[in-house]
């Protein structure tokens, strides 16, 4: 049975990448453990003053992807993920919880070098390779 896009997303251990824009054009991508489906709709991560907190201030629209490798590169599973930004906080109970629930997971001193919420709204999903197949189908 396939799983929902929030399991999956959420499944531990796991890591992917973020990939953002400036306004600019010039892009980045950037490894990312952290990002975490709260509901079918919507993702956060904690973020660091970086190139991707700079280049979502600027643009916001962003991709997140998790691959697991397969034998072969067609029998790689993944998805893609595109998000729009909704808010950055930078203080707040939210912000303030985030960290602290991080902290559990990476230890006090990972979860301080957090200065950002970053709240997305999905608006894609896509499978890793896109042969026209829906992303439920190929997971």
């Amino acid at each position: 049975m396939a799983s929902t896009l929030m399991e999956y997303f959420n499944r531990a251990p796991r890591i992917g990448t973020l990939s953002t824009a400036g306004a600019d054009g010039t892009v980045d991508v950037a490894v990312f453990g952290s990002p975490r489906m709260t509901d079918e709709k919507t993702v956060v991560l904690g973020s660091g003053t970086n190139r991707t907190l700079a280049n979502l201030r600027e643009n916001p629209h962003a991709v997140y992807m998790i691959m697991e490798p397969g034998t072969g590169i067609m029998d790689w599973k993944g998805v893609r993920v595109y998000l729009t930004l909704k808010n950055i906080a930078t203080a707040g109970s939210a912000f303030d919880e985030y960290r602290s629930m991080l902290a559990k997971v990476i230890g006090e001193a990972g979860a301080a070098m957090i200065h950002a919420l970053v709240i997305f709204e999905v608006t894609e999903v896509r499978p890793i390779v896109d042969m026209g197949q829906d992303w439920e189908k190929s997971t």
